[in-house]
């Protein structure tokens, strides 16, 4: 897994240990799972929709600029 040994991951998640204390760590884990969600979502997400409405032609002139008025 990317390189590391289990006695790397041991050591590296005995320094998050000390560094933010075990009542963090639920937190921190959690958090980190939903951006990890919310990010494989969004990336999967392509149904991406550019047309303009058709409020947002009729508030635009000829030439795509504002209105007056």
């Amino acid at each position: 897994m990317f390189g590391l040994g289990t006695t790397e991951l041991i050591v590296i998640l005995v320094i998050v240990l000390v560094l933010f204390g075990a009542g963090k760590l639920p937190e921190i884990g959690s958090g980190l799972g939903k951006a990890i969600k919310n990010f494989k979502r969004s990336a999967s997400d392509t149904d991406i929709d550019v047309t303009p409405s058709k409020d947002d032609t009729e508030k635009l002139g000829p030439a795509g600029k504002a209105k007056k008025g």
